[in-house]
């Protein structure tokens, strides 16, 4: 499944590491380092500072997403619940005949 981070960025939920409040990011040394690296690797994908409210981490990138850690947990808590359904659509009833 696939979950919207925001600025046009759609990344796939089994890919996704870590969502980070973005106003923890300063408190750590360490994971300014990681991000400094990473973007030094040209891996991130950022977004204007004014509006990150947090860092999505993937298996091969990190964004920077206008959305809030809440906002993201929700996406993929409803990402979760959708793909656990009972699949009705007319070409699973006639698979079941």
């Amino acid at each position: 499944m696939f979950i919207h981070i925001g600025d046009d960025h759609v990344i796939q939920s089994e890919h996704v590491v870590a969502i980070i409040d973005y106003s923890l990011i300063n408190s750590s040394t360490i994971n300014d380092e990681m991000l400094q690296g990473l973007n030094d690797k040209k891996l991130t994908v950022t977004t204007d500072d004014s509006v990150t409210k947090s860092i999505v981490v993937t298996t091969d990138k990190v964004y920077y997403s206008p959305l809030s850690v809440l906002t993201l947990k929700k996406r993929a808590s409803m990402i979760s619940t959708i793909s656990k359904l009972e699949n009705y659509s007319d070409n699973s009833e006639e698979e079941m005949d």
